[in-house]
């Protein structure tokens, strides 16, 4: 029965261009999504203020693939900073319609407006008298009916071969649920640092709060003077294996640096001399981060000069070098 199978899915892919099947999918999507714009309207503007203004949170509901797409929105709203929560519609029918509190806002998701399951949800949600937000495909549905704010997300066509499978509706609730989000995001002022707050964990997190001053904790130091004969300055640079080392007077304070890259042209240039000191060789502006910078701004540093290395300042004082290295073991890179 197997076999049977598999030979009928190859006699129906032998005249398929598969590579055009995806490219036709991807525009019929596209498609779908560039004329949500026009459908965007006041009851966009005014489901953003209606959220802004709420005491409560942003209850969401769906059935099927729109639950899903729920559950997206809801994940945006919380980590930028609008509390919400996803109810799914089956589920709310049987216990779970506890969740909606006094001064939450409900929105439900549907392409047709008429499942059973969201027909049943809505006269219970209106009983509680919650203000209630439709995203929903069919302007002539019950859901759009009986919502006070409607989100127009008609499609005209999915983009499967039968115009059946949720695939360009499902597209377009999950990119308006982006605009809401990030309208809300802004009226709220919502910022970077309030982002790093929500999300502290993994290599976005490190990008929004690691500092420049958790990377060098263990890193050498490596300093002469401006007087420092060029034989020490390469025994200093080599012993502490940064490929550099800075130029400071007496009282710490950055005069320059000399990187193995100055070396090698400086002897290339003049060759082996006794005379040449620190001070002869070294880069007077060298690119400085401060120590209480952002990791991720070293990072944008390092791509700018093309560099590998920096030197981390306080002030005007030398502290110590970062390099390349310690933003990889770190996982910003």
């Amino acid at each position: 029965m197997e076999c049977c199978r598999f030979a009928t899915l190859k006699s129906m892919s032998g005249g398929k261009n598969i590579i055009a099947i995806g490219k036709d999918t991807i525009r019929k999507e596209a498609a779908s999504v560039a004329a949500l714009e026009a459908l965007l309207d006041e009851q966009f503007e005014k489901a953003v203020q209606l959220i802004v203004q709420s005491k409560g949170r942003v209850v969401i509901s769906g059935i099927g693939k729109s639950a899903i797409v729920a559950q997206k929105i809801v994940a945006t709203l919380n980590s930028t900073g609008t509390p919400a929560v996803f109810l799914h519609a089956a589920d709310a029918i049987h216990g779970d319609l506890g969740m909606i509190q006094e001064q939450d806002v409900v929105m439900l998701l549907s392409k047709s407006g008429e499942s059973p399951e969201i027909k049943m949800l809505l006269s219970f949600i209106r009983g509680f008298g919650n203000p209630l937000i439709g995203m929903v495909g069919n302007l002539q549905s019950g859901l759009a009916r009986q919502s006070d704010i409607v989100l127009n997300a008609f499609v005209a066509q999915e983009a499967c071969l039968n115009n059946l499978a949720p695939t360009s509706s499902t597209t377009v609730q999950m990119v308006l649920g982006d605009a809401l989000a990030i309208a809300l995001m802004e009226l709220r002022g919502f910022g970077t640092e309030d982002f790093a707050r929500f999300h502290p964990g993994g290599t976005l997190g490190k990008k929004l709060y690691l500092r420049v001053q958790e990377l060098y904790i263990h890193n050498e130091k490596p300093r002469v003077d401006r007087a420092t004969p060029l034989k020490e300055v390469i025994m200093e640079i080599t012993s502490k294996r940064l490929g550099a080392a800075a130029v400071t007077d007496a009282s710490g304070k950055l005069l320059g640096i000399i990187t193995d890259g100055d070396l090698r042209r400086m002897l290339e240039r003049d060759g082996m001399k006794e005379s040449t000191t620190a001070g002869d060789i070294m880069t007077n502006s060298p690119v400085t981060i401060e120590a209480e910078a952002l990791a991720i701004e070293a990072l944008d540093l390092m791509r700018t000069h093309d560099i590998t290395r920096l030197v981390v300042t306080s002030g005007t004082q030398y502290l110590v070098f970062i390099d390349l290295n310690n933003l990889i073991r770190e996982g910003i890179i």
